[in-house]
């Protein structure tokens, strides 16, 4: 038998491990929720095969790019969000809520006093450019473990100052990734705190998956179970639109 045909009916026969074997630190979202074109759910079964803990790769100093453009909104746009940058965020707060035994309301003075992880990663815009670059925050697992995520909780959505159009900015994963120790609440870039333009005070870094999913600008954190009453029910401001994928690994 060769090789493609093994990985596919690995990918087949292993269909039901993937969504039933993750532990409570990072379930798999129910297949009916996620409304996933063929492509993309094969993506996400592959992803979860090569283990829920798989690295992206990171990098040494010296490969770090000498200009790191931003993407998407270049601002948070909103009165609210200018007040905030005007005062260096003193009064910004990042509320965690949802399906959680403890709510958390954390400041980003809390955010910097927390255990951190840097990390020199790679980019990837879906527009077809890549940078390298560093990154700096409190590891979003660890957030949500103190929360104390409830056994009916399947994603993580993130609230976000900017509006593009004549809606507010979110995007999701799921807890698979949002466990993953690569996937933090950034907070610095480049040994610096993060520039209004990538997203001050704090954007999302999930480095298993494409730039669009980085949410910047971070307003509120919300645990659900699906979906399907967020934005237009497809996970994410672009998805909403039809534009790019809910599932975006790389």
């Amino acid at each position: 038998m060769s090789s493609l045909l093994t990985r596919r009916r690995l990918l087949t026969l292993a269909a039901p491990a993937v969504l039933l074997g993750c532990d409570t630190l990072g379930r798999a979202p129910r297949f009916h929720d996620m409304v996933l074109k063929t492509g993309e759910w094969l993506s996400y079964r592959s992803q979860r095969l090569l283990g829920s803990e798989s690295l992206a790769r990171e990098f040494d100093p010296s490969q770090m790019s000498p200009e790191f453009r931003t993407n998407g909104s270049v601002s948070g746009g909103s009165p609210a969000y200018k007040a905030l940058l005007q005062n260096g965020f003193a009064d910004w707060s990042l509320p965690v809520t949802g399906l959680v035994n403890r709510p958390l309301t954390l400041t980003l003075a809390d955010l910097r006093a927390r255990p951190a992880r840097t990390q020199i990663t790679r980019h990837d815009c879906v527009e077809g450019w890549s940078a390298i670059g560093k990154w700096t925050g409190a590891p979003l697992g660890a957030i949500l473990k103190d929360a104390g995520v409830m056994p009916a909780a399947r994603y993580v959505v993130f609230q976000c100052y900017d509006t593009l159009g004549f809606s507010p900015y979110y995007e999701s994963i799921d807890l698979v990734d949002a466990f993953h120790p690569q996937t933090l609440l950034a907070y610095d870039m480049n040994d610096a705190p993060l520039t209004e333009g990538h997203g001050a005070p704090v954007r999302l870094r999930v480095e298993r998956q494409l730039g669009y999913k980085q949410a910047k600008f971070i307003k509120a954190i919300d645990v659900v179970d699906n979906l399907a009453g967020i934005g237009m029910g497809k996970g994410g401001y672009w998805e909403d639109q039809g534009d790019y994928d809910w599932y975006a690994g790389i």
